[in-house]
């Protein structure tokens, strides 16, 4: 079955930014830890700063691309947030992919 989680921002859910950070990190290094790991993160909008430098979230993202979880960003949000040249893990990719492995994905997962 393969599994896509989409990341739409830099924060997890709604209300306290800084505790949203917090759950960010703890959301994905948890991630790492499970057996049944997705195959895919997509990450648009502001999510797309997770995957540059100096995010603070880089070490569980490296491990999830380590574990062979693809971790695509939105092209046009990387442009858009100047971090084309800053994207240090995953890859850089386009709205036509996003949405094709959306549409084959079995199970897509919005956090």
């Amino acid at each position: 079955m393969k599994k896509t989680i989409i990341i739409n921002s830099e924060i997890f859910g709604t209300g306290s930014d800084e505790l949203g950070q917090k759950l960010m990190g703890s959301f994905l290094r948890k991630l790492w830890l499970l057996d049944d790991k997705p195959d895919k993160i997509v990450f648009y909008n502001s999510g797309v700063k997770l995957l540059a430098e100096g995010s603070s979230v880089l070490d569980a993202l490296s491990a999830l691309a380590d574990a062979g979880i693809d971790l695509i960003a939105c092209g046009t949000c990387a442009a858009y947030y100047n971090l084309n040249d800053r994207i240090i893990i995953g890859r850089i990719s386009n709205m036509e992919e996003i949405a094709s492995t959306l549409t084959n994905a079995d199970t897509v997962i919005t956090v």
